[in-house]
């Protein structure tokens, strides 16, 4: 060996000896500076991460702790190295991913997101290009080559583990950091408490708020929990009658994609009203703002809001009730409930069918049919980054109206307002012009993003005209489900809150017209209260106690009943069995299959979509869409000479890209033609 190489190897065993005796404080400075780094991110600034130091500065060495003891257990291990840089690649992938979230939405990355990731990468091909995400993929690819070549490089502890110690060290930190968590709460250096998560991660940090958001889950079971608490609370409820159940109208209500009124701010001008309908039919009817419970990724949040009369605010920061309790429990919903009154529950939605687990959820809450986009033949009409438009739901609302002889509730999401806003002109030639946001991108941002809006003004005004031109007494709520994700402040808005949106309440009844803002959670009771219907628990609470000082703390205490109780609130019975929802209003069915040559046949039938695939005797094939009464098979290589009697059906492929068949159409036999006597069966 040279003596060179003799020198190297002296200063590596030096410094591996220096490493391994300082280890414990090396790791809680690495965990200082990895903090630091993620906060960055973050904030996307080093001076932000600077200040949020300066005067957060017990906050800050709080989260520094928690990941300097999420580090400690690599003292298990003889590769000790590798295990250290490791957790840190862990949480130098998180700081980046949220990062990454936060320039597309404000909702940073929450426990929930973890089990929406198969949504989560669906919609992230609308926020980066192709190229974006090959290069993500190679650095991930990367990163796990790099992970497998230091696991094999890094060196070994070559020291006897003491376990005796280590051991008990590591209960002893688990013990003490639960112990100075507990002082933080005490003293309100932290809080467990999320109004407004986006605000949470600034003041409180990203390790520690992903954590809560990863573990605290559910509704806090309330002080003196017993059925006698819950008859108290809705003692003012049973003198409320239900109203005018024999006559109710059709009730459709539409949740808007990001809508919301963009003359509430104050930077931005346009060359004419983005919104002339909404802005002359507020005039009319009732219309006010529609307090929402999350901004960015919201939809669910919202849409669970208004449907069941519950208030998000009362759960656990990692509760995501689409993705949480009503996957597995129902749920009482206005859907439901009007059932009961003879109303027949509809579900539409142009995106495909399990996005944020809409497919499980709405059978839990009482809907007997959804229409997703694999259900409809108009998929193909969508605007320049790929979202369906709005005005494809009008159709599907006519089926699902058409369905019944009866009255029916229709429940339409709408998706064209989604994100996200490209930075360069798609539109060519812009009913909308926009500026004022301060930058060219920003104005393309918001140009695009209010030509979706006005072309979603225009939509209301249509299914309006369409519902008036059927003449059935029908009720429409309208409202938007949270801002875009375009970096608004309270101060940029003339109402002052990022939580607020607009709503419109649009009838044939004659009503009385009420300017009136509300929350998300009170929408339905006001939309009964209008026509004179006092049904459903949740919903009467609301008409009767909301100027109650105890009503806030009581809707908790029902909410927690209902979704994790004993449900006293119903005597102790589940009123709501599981619905047995099918997918699509309109069947889907074949009357006839006609074979053209060799392996290419013609499929008719009826209410066929793009989405829609031959199986034959339960094997796919090739399928080409023509029409809705039309579908083209090939390679079928079905032989006449062995006389068997096949059996054809259609699946719907979800357009997730799972690959999963969402529901499959009845059996239809089927023998090919003799070729002699060209006979068929």
């Amino acid at each position: 060996m040279k003596e060179n190489d003799k020198d190297k190897s002296i200063r590596r065993e030096k410094v591996l000896k220096f490493c391994n005796r300082y280890a414990v404080l090396l790791q809680l400075v690495g965990s200082f500076v990895l903090y630091f780094l993620i906060e960055s991110m973050s904030r996307h600034s080093f001076g932000e991460a600077l200040i949020f130091l300066d005067e957060s500065t017990k906050v800050f060495f709080y989260n520094t702790l928690l990941i300097f003891v999420t580090t400690l257990p690599v003292f298990l291990f003889k590769r000790r190295a590798f295990w250290r840089i490791l957790v840190f690649t862990v949480w130098m992938f998180l700081g980046a991913a949220n990062g990454f979230i936060l320039a597309n939405r404000v909702t940073p990355l929450t426990g929930p997101d973890f089990r929406m990731i198969k949504e989560g990468a669906k919609v992230l091909t609308k926020y980066m290009s192709q190229a974006m995400g090959i290069v993500l993929i190679a650095a991930l690819v990367i990163a796990v080559i790099l992970l497998v070549i230091l696991f094999i490089k890094c060196p070994k502890y070559n020291g006897k583990r003491n376990f005796k110690l280590i051991i008990p060290g590591l209960l002893l930190a688990a013990v003490g950091f639960f112990g100075l968590t507990q002082y933080c709460y005490e003293t309100k250096v932290l809080s467990s408490y999320f109004g407004n998560i986006a605000f949470a991660y600034q003041d409180y940090g990203f390790p520690y708020c992903l954590t809560v958001t990863l573990t605290d889950t559910g509704i806090d079971k309330p002080q003196d929990y017993s059925e006698k608490l819950i008859k108290s609370i809705l003692k003012s409820e049973s003198k409320l009658e239900p109203g005018d159940t024999e006559n109710v109208p059709n009730v459709i209500i539409v949740q808007l994609e990001t809508f919301f009124d963009p003359k509430a701010v104050k930077f931005l001008k346009f060359s004419d009203d983005p919104l002339p309908n909404w802005h002359k039919l507020s005039k009319e009817y009732t219309s006010g703002l529609y307090t929402v419970p999350t901004i960015g990724a919201g939809t669910v949040n919202t849409e669970f809001e208004t449907l069941t009369g519950m208030s998000l605010r009362y759960f656990g920061a990692g509760e995501y009730p689409y993705k949480g309790v009503l996957k597995d429990r129902t749920c009482e919903s206005i859907a439901y409930v009007l059932e009961d009154l003879g109303l027949k529950a509809h579900a539409v939605h142009n995106n495909y069918a399990t996005f944020y687990s809409r497919k499980t959820v709405y059978s839990n809450i009482g809907f007997s049919d959804f229409t997703s986009s694999e259900y409809m033949d108009n998929q193909k009409d969508v605007n320049e980054i790929g979202w369906m438009r709005d005005r494809t739901l009008i159709p599907h609302i006519g089926d699902c109206l058409d369905s019944t002889k009866d009255k029916d509730f229709v429940f339409a999401v709408s998706v064209q307002g989604h994100g996200g806003y490209p930075t360069a002109d798609l539109i060519e030639e812009p009913a909308i012009d926009v500026w004022g946001a301060g930058s060219t991108e920003a104005n393309c941002q918001w140009e695009y993003y209010v030509n979706q809006l006005h072309e979603m003004d225009q939509f209301v005004a249509d299914l309006i005209k369409y519902i008036e031109e059927r003449g059935e007494p029908t009720v429409i709520m309208f409202y938007g489900d949270h801002l875009p994700t375009l970096g608004l402040k309270n101060h940029d808005l003339k109402n002052k809150n990022i939580y607020q949106t607009n709503y419109l309440v649009w009838d044939n009844l004659g009503l009385k017209r009420h300017k009136k803002d509300i929350h998300a959670y009170q929408a339905v009771a006001e939309l009964f209260d209008s026509i004179d219907l006092h049904v459903g628990e949740m919903f009467r609470f609301h008409q009767t106690n909301d100027k109650k000082k105890s009503y806030q703390l009581d809707l908790q205490t029902l909410q927690y009943d209902i979704l994790y109780g004993e449900r006293y609130i119903y005597n102790g019975e589940d009123p709501f069995p599981k619905k047995d929802m099918i997918m699509g209003v309109k069947p889907i069915s074949i009357d006839s299959i006609k074979k053209v040559s060799g392996e290419l046949y013609y499929i008719y039938g009826n209410n066929f979509t793009q989405s829609s695939r031959i199986f034959v005797d339960d094997e796919e094939f090739p399928t080409f869409y023509r029409n809705s009464e039309k579908l083209i098979v090939t390679d079928l290589p079905l032989d006449p000479e062995e006389d068997v009697e096949h059996i054809f059906k259609v699946g719907q492929l979800s357009n997730s890209g799972s690959g999963k068949i969402l529901s499959y159409s009845e059996d239809f036999a089927y023998k090919v033609p003799d070729k002699k006597n060209n006979k068929k069966s």
